[in-house]
């Protein structure tokens, strides 16, 4: 995924400020993982939202372009190769080894179906451990199971 120029002036504004996304989803009332995908693209926010975020982080010469990138459409994905980033590509290789596991589970405890990521929620947590602590990612998404016609 190539990162806009926007992403890059968000991302240095809110280093700069000494925010957080859990900061900037704050003052939007939205959760950190959806204004992290904001900022990166990803999530559409509203005028009201898109103003009060590019105010808080001072980008006043850059309105014009800046807050309708965040108020477009989103185009969403990684596109179409694997990942080369770590960190993301850990997250991909859990899919490659536990995505089927993961969906005969489901499957077997709701039926045929799938988890929705648009009726969707996720939250990252710091879970401390003497051995090193651990990221607790919980994602939450609707069941919508299989029509049959």
């Amino acid at each position: 995924m190539e990162i806009s120029g926007i992403t890059e002036a968000l991302l240095k504004a809110k280093e700069e400020k000494g925010l957080s996304f859990s900061d900037l989803g704050g003052l939007v009332g939205r959760s950190e993982v959806w204004t992290a995908a904001l900022v990166y693209g990803q999530a559409q926010a509203t005028a009201d939202e898109a103003a009060k975020i590019v105010s808080k982080l001072g980008l006043k010469r850059d309105r014009d372009e800046i807050v309708p990138f965040l108020t477009a459409f989103p185009n969403k994905g990684l596109g179409p190769v694997v990942p080369t980033d770590p960190l993301i590509y850990r997250i991909y290789e859990i899919m490659q080894v536990y995505g089927y596991p993961l969906k005969a589970v489901i499957h077997e405890k709701f039926g045929d179906g799938i988890m929705s990521a648009v009726d969707f929620t996720m939250e990252v947590e710091r879970e401390a451990d003497p051995k090193g602590d651990r990221v607790k990612v919980t994602m939450s998404g609707k069941y919508l199971p299989y029509k049959i016609w």
